[in-house]
């Protein structure tokens, strides 16, 4: 009876290790949850060059990481667009996307 105890008990320890892996992977797995957003003397350097590109608008997300460059800054355009500026570390511009394809300079 002993041994069955010990297989019993380790059949469910098993069972709630790999429980608990199986949602640890989900949690860090989820996308665009997971994104870091940028902070400290980073955060404005990233969101002045952002604002200098588009010419307008206001900084309404960031992102460190993101997967053009190694900053996203996003910004909200005067005419509601949204404008995604992809910077390097150095805060330089790699490039931007634009809610319907126009440049961060297109007016409505």
């Amino acid at each position: 009876m002993k041994r069955k105890g010990k297989w019993i008990m380790g059949a469910a320890l098993s069972a709630a290790l790999i429980g608990g892996g199986t949602s640890l992977a989900v949690a860090t797995t989820g996308g665009e949850d997971n994104e870091t957003p940028i902070s400290g003397p980073a955060l404005e350097k990233a969101s002045a060059a952002a604002l200098a590109h588009t010419g307008e608008g206001k900084v309404t997300d960031t992102e460190v990481g993101d997967e053009e460059g190694y900053y996203e800054v996003e910004v909200t355009l005067d005419n509601g667009k949204q404008a995604d500026v992809h910077l390097d570390k150095d805060f330089k511009v790699l490039g931007t996307e634009v809610d319907g394809g126009d440049k961060p300079s297109d007016k409505d």
